[in-house]
C-alpha cells in the first residue's frame, strides 16, 4: 500500500505537468513557448552550439596562435573553431542571436545549414538574415505563428504602405506601393483573397489616396467601401468607360511632368524630376490606387463587340500598369484564375506586375502564372496551401524572393466602418466624379424586425 501511495504521489504530479506541456503546446504555442520551450531550447543551444556547427561544416581550422596558445596551456589536441556567438536575445515567437562569421566563410553557408539547425536545436523553423559583411542574425522561431495570426507591434507602416498580413519568419509582411507599384493577387472561393482585399482598402483609407475600383462580380466586393472610393465600376461596360478616363488622367499627369521639366540654367537640380513624387506638395496630384477585383470577367467575351471592347480594356489596362507608376497609378489586379487562354493580353498583363501574392487555387496553371517565373519551389509552396488554412498564400515578387504569408481577419463590417469614417478623405477628382459611387448608410449591427412579434395564446 505504502509503495503505491508514493507512486501517486510522485506520479500524480508528473503525469499532471507532463499533460498541461502537452495541452499548452498543441492549444496555446505561445504560453508553451515562453513556459518551457524557451528554457529548453536556450539550454540545448548552449550545450550543443560547438558540436552542432562542426557537424553542419560551419567551423573552419584554427589561426596558429590560437593552436600553438591551446596546445601550450592544456596539451589536448585543437579542435575547429566556430563562428562566434553573440548574445542570445529572447522573443516571445522564439530567439535571435547574431553570428560573425568566420574568415572563409559567407552567409549562404549557414543558410544552407537553416534546416539542420532547426532539427538540432528542435525548433519550430530557422532564417537566416546578414546584418553587415561577416555578420549574419539567426532567427529561431519556435511554433508555427501562421496558425493564429498577430501582427508585430512594430509593423512599418507609412504613407502608401500598408502592413496587411504576417511572414512565417514573424515579421510583418507591408505592401509598399512606391517599391512595388503593381501587383497580382490570386485566389480561389474562401481562399483568403477578399480578406486580403479588404486590409488594403481598410490601410489605405486613411491615407491622402484616390482609390478606385472595378468589380465585375456587380460590385459585391468593392461596394461595402463605396463612401471611401473615389469611382467604381460594377460591370464591364461601366469598367469599358472608366478605363479611358484614368488613362486620360494618367496622360494629363505626364504633361504636368513634362511642364515641370522646362529646364532652364536657373533650375536647381533636385527640382529635376521625372515622376510626380519630384514635384513640389502644392503641385503634386494625388496618388490612385485601382484594385480590379476578378480580372477574369474583363476577358471574357461572348459576341464579336464585347472582343472589341476587351481588346481595348485589356490595352488600357496594360498602359496603366506599363506607365503608370510615375504617374503615381498603382494596380492590385485580383481574380480567382489567370493564364494565357485569357485571351490576348494576358501574358503582357502579367508581366507588368511586380508584387505576386498566390491564395490557394484550383490548379496548378494559376500558380504557375503567378509564381513561376520567380521560383519552382514557390509554385510547390502555393500548391500545398491547405483549405482549413484560409488566408494562407505565397508572396514574392519579380526580384526572387518568396515567402510564405498570412492576412489576419478583418470582417467585412469593420472594414466598411473604416470607410465610412474616413469618407471625408475622397480627394477631388473631377474626371472620376461621374463614377463616384453613392455613399449608402451606415450598416446596423442589429436591424429592427419587419414585422412586431406578439406572443402566442392559447
Amino acid at each position: 500500500m505504502s509503495e503505491l501511495t508514493t507512486l501517486l504521489e510522485v506520479g500524480g504530479p508528473v503525469v499532471a505537468i507532463g499533460g498541461g506541456a502537452a495541452y499548452l503546446r498543441a492549444r496555446h504555442p505561445a504560453a508553451y513557448w515562453s513556459t518551457l520551450g524557451l528554457p529548453v531550447a536556450t539550454a540545448r543551444l548552449l550545450g550543443s552550439y560547438g558540436s552542432v556547427m562542426e557537424a553542419c561544416g560551419l567551423t573552419v581550422a584554427p589561426s596558429r596562435l590560437r593552436a600553438l596558445a591551446v596546445r601550450a596551456a592544456t596539451r589536448r589536441e585543437v579542435r575547429p573553431v566556430p563562428p562566434r556567438r553573440g548574445v542570445i536575445r529572447p522573443t516571445t515567437t522564439g530567439l535571435r542571436l547574431r553570428l560573425r562569421l568566420a574568415p572563409g566563410q559567407e552567409p549562404a553557408d549557414v543558410a544552407a545549414s537553416a534546416e539542420r539547425l532547426r532539427h538540432a536545436w528542435g525548433v519550430h523553423a530557422v532564417y537566416v538574415t546578414e546584418v553587415k559583411p561577416g555578420v549574419v542574425e539567426l532567427r529561431l522561431i519556435g511554433f508555427d505563428v501562421l496558425r493564429t495570426v498577430r501582427m508585430p507591434r512594430k509593423t512599418g507602416g507609412g504613407f502608401l504602405k500598408v502592413p496587411v498580413a504576417l511572414r512565417e519568419d514573424t515579421t510583418a509582411f507591408v505592401r509598399d506601393y512606391r517599391a512595388v507599384p503593381h501587383q497580382l493577387t490570386l485566389g480561389a472561393t474562401l481562399s483568403g483573397k477578399s480578406m486580403y482585399l479588404r486590409h488594403l482598402v481598410a490601410g489605405l483609407a486613411p491615407q491622402p489616396v484616390a482609390l478606385v475600383g472595378i468589380d465585375c462580380k456587380r460590385g459585391v466586393e468593392l461596394a461595402p467601401f463605396a463612401p471611401r472610393l473615389s469611382a467604381l465600376a460594377t460591370d464591364p461596360q461601366q469598367a469599358a468607360e472608366l478605363l479611358p478616363v484614368l488613362v486620360k488622367e494618367m496622360e494629363d499627369r505626364y504633361d504636368l511632368i513634362k511642364t515641370r521639366q522646362g529646364i532652364t540654367p536657373t533650375v536647381p537640380d533636385e527640382e529635376i524630376t521625372s515622376d510626380i513624387w519630384g514635384l513640389p506638395e502644392d503641385e503634386r496630384p494625388v496618388p490612385v490606387v485601382l484594385f480590379v477585383d476578378e480580372v477574369a470577367e474583363l476577358f471574357l467575351v461572348a459576341t464579336k463587340k464585347d472582343e472589341e471592347r476587351r481588346d481595348e480594356m485589356v490595352t488600357q489596362l496594360v498602359r496603366l500598369a506599363q506607365l503608370g507608376r510615375a504617374a503615381g497609378i498603382y494596380l492590385e489586379v485580383c481574380g480567382q484564375r489567370f493564364g494565357a487562354e485569357l485571351g490576348k493580353g494576358a501574358t503582357m498583363l502579367r508581366a507588368q506586375l511586380t508584387g505576386r501574392v498566390c491564395h490557394r487555387v484550383n490548379d496548378e496553371a494559376s500558380a504557375k502564372m503567378a509564381l513561376g517565373d520567380i521560383a519552382p519551389e514557390a509554385v510547390d509552396a502555393a500548391c500545398a496551401i491547405a483549405p482549413e488554412r484560409p488566408g494562407l498564400a505565397v508572396a514574392g515578387d519579380t526580384s526572387g524572393g518568396w515567402s510564405r504569408i498570412r492576412t489576419p481577419y478583418l470582417s467585412l463590417a469593420d472594414a466598411a466602418a473604416v470607410c465610412q469614417e474616413t469618407a471625408g478623405l475622397v480627394p477631388d477628382l473631377p474626371a472620376l466624379a461621374p463614377f463616384r459611387p453613392a455613399a449608402s448608410a451606415a450598416p446596423v449591427d442589429d436591424p429592427a424586425p419587419v414585422l412586431v412579434p406578439r406572443p402566442a395564446t392559447g
